[in-house]
């Protein structure tokens, strides 16, 4: 066989756009919203969240009253004298006040974690579903955004997202995860600097006595502030000198705990880590740590509230000074500077969504280039196999992509694929055109491995067929040969037929395989019959379904719209995803 079939699969392939259509993106995909959040109370009974606000005011009111009544209560006074709210550390003399590279580091917490927060949303709600268990079975899920799953058995995960305002999500569309992704890994990326830097001058300036307790007695001097400020009568004192406990307290939690969990559990979601450290992923379980993150940022944006409200109601003048001008009076320079601060801020708020729109590749390549090099230094990881057993199969595994419905696919699954031939041809010494039963004939491969879709998703499915070691065993691939093509006979969702590139060195990892069976049936129509490729170290979208054709290449820049596949070119993911 030679090469001139490629050509004919190439030329089915259609590059994509380099700038956003909101009206014609993923396909025409028309935006849903979704809708108030709900909490999963027992087997099936739902909570709508947004009862907790009433539920919540009243509750506020009635601890403002019991604070009011315990403030005269004579034993609480005494607590409150001994502890009066706040304790001067010791040591804290060698480093008074806030020096000006906290307030830098103060800004630009909060300039990048603008974008962190609005594509952290966008990301969610690209799988508006929270899970416990890995499985992802619809109707286990505790909290959700977005209907019941419906009976359809083709219901896809694409179909289940649910859409954002442009003025709140980042890029703010409908299943744009590629672009939220990259604002999301960009910017963390960015902040791990900040934050490091920040770690760094803490430590070695002595302002770490500001943010961590010394005494247990923290704890005690935390509830009489507490009381204080549900009884309305605030308690007065100088940040600039000393914290008081429950201020204490919170920046700690929010410094030394939510960031960190933060890192870890976004960390906790790579395919690649994973695959390779089962000793952990298996009992604390991708969607276990999805809802972590989810949680950790929840706690974010409540602290910014709490914080921003503080900082106006207890002396804003003061604050504002000591945030954004590093001096202890109630002049008005730290206003003025923390006005220059909002224009900034807002202007990137603002500008974030239609830049994307216009510069999609640009924040495609920055992305790649911020996050680029940790992704690739997860492809070293080195997973074992039979970390999965078949107890461990999960009861539902979301279908995503679209479908095959061509002629073509239609006669080949009526006559159960007896006419299918996989062409696998380019940098290889020895082309060769397969067919299903040929396929059957070569040393089978069997493994348990967990689905990662970069929507959310996953869960964990037994898969039969041939390992890619011995594919490349039979067709020997030239020395050129860096890059394998996979095309699909299914098409993307704007037209053209779906394929996807992966580099060479993956395909000869022992857990990388083309599948014909799932859990020890022939695969279905659904989940990409009659061939599919497992890539383990990826993600799902890379784990090309209905397989065609195998194109051996020198770079997949020849190839499409030359970023490495379908949904690169045309909903700019990245062609390296194990994070």
């Amino acid at each position: 066989m030679d090469n001139t079939s490629m050509s004919t699969y190439r030329a089915q392939l259609r590059p994509g756009e380099d700038v956003v259509n909101p009206a014609t993106w993923a396909g025409r995909i028309p935006h849903t919203g979704g809708i108030a959040p709900r909490l999963r109370v027992g087997q099936n009974r739902w909570f709508n969240v947004l009862w907790l606000l009433p539920i919540g005011f009243v509750a506020l009111i009635t601890a403002v009253a019991v604070a009011k009544g315990a403030h005269n209560v004579p034993a609480i006074q005494d607590f409150m004298a001994r502890y009066p709210g706040t304790r001067i550390p010791d040591g804290i003399d060698a480093s008074p006040g806030i020096p000006a590279w906290v307030d830098w580091q103060h800004f630009f917490n909060l300039f990048l974690m603008i974008f962190i927060l609005r594509s952290g949303i966008q990301i969610f709600v690209d799988h508006p579903r929270l899970y416990f268990s890995r499985d992802c079975t619809p109707g286990e899920e505790w909290l959700r955004v977005q209907h019941r799953v419906p009976s359809d058995p083709l219901w896809t995960a694409k179909e289940d997202s649910v859409g954002l305002p442009r003025h709140v999500g980042l890029p703010g569309i409908r299943h744009s995860i590629g672009l939220a992704r990259w604002w999301h890994l960009g910017a963390d990326v960015l902040w791990l600097i900040n934050g490091a830097i920040f770690y760094i001058l803490l430590f070695t300036t002595g302002q770490w006595r500001h943010l961590v307790p010394t005494s247990w007695d923290v704890f005690p001097n935390a509830v009489t502030v507490l009381i204080r400020y549900l009884s309305l009568d605030w308690p007065a004192g100088n940040g600039w000198v000393a914290y008081n406990s429950l201020q204490l307290l919170t920046y700690f939690l929010t410094v030394f705990v939510a960031a960190p969990l933060a890192i870890l559990t976004g960390l906790g979601m790579s395919p690649a880590l994973s695959t390779r450290f089962t000793w952990i992923s298996k009992p604390l379980n991708i969607q276990l740590v999805r809802s972590v993150h989810f949680l950790v940022m929840l706690w974010f944006l409540l602290f910014i509230i709490i914080h921003v409200t503080f900082v106006v109601t207890t002396g804003a003048l003061r604050n504002l000074n000591h945030m954004f001008a590093g001096r202890d009076d109630e002049s008005w320079i730290g206003f003025g500077v923390f006005i220059v601060a909002m224009v900034v801020v807002v202007v990137g708020w603002v500008a974030a969504t239609p830049f994307t729109f216009r510069h999609p590749r640009t924040v495609q390549r920055v992305g790649y280039a911020l996050i680029g090099p940790l992704q690739r230094l997860f492809e070293y990881a080195d997973p074992k196999p039979g970390a999965y057993t078949d107890k461990d199969i999960s009861p539902y595994l979301w279908h995503n992509g679209t479908y095959p419905d061509s002629d073509e696919y239609k006669r080949m699954s009526e006559t159960k694929f007896i006419d299918y031939r996989l062409r696998i041809s380019g940098q290889v010494a020895n082309p060769v055109e397969l067919s299903l039963e040929q396929l059957r004939a070569l040393p089978y491969h069997r493994q348990t491995t967990q689905h990662f879709c970069i929507q959310g998703w996953s869960g964990v499915a037994t898969w039969g067929g041939i390992s890619m070691q011995t594919i490349l065993d039979l067709v020997q691939p030239l020395p050129k040969a860096e890059w394998v093509i996979f095309y699909s006979l299914a098409e993307g969702s704007d037209g053209g037929t779906y394929y996807d590139a992966h580099a060479i060195e993956q395909m000869t990892h022992h857990l990388t395989m083309l599948a014909y069976d799932m859990n020890d049936a022939p695969l279905t129509y659904g989940h990409g019959a009659p061939l599919r490729l497992r890539n383990e170290l990826q993600h799902g979208f890379k784990h090309v379904k209905w397989v065609a054709a195998i194109e051996f290449v020198t770079h997949f820049s020849e190839v499409g719209g030359g970023h490495g596949g379908y949904n690169e070119d045309h909903e700019y993911y990245g062609y390296r995803q194990s994070l």
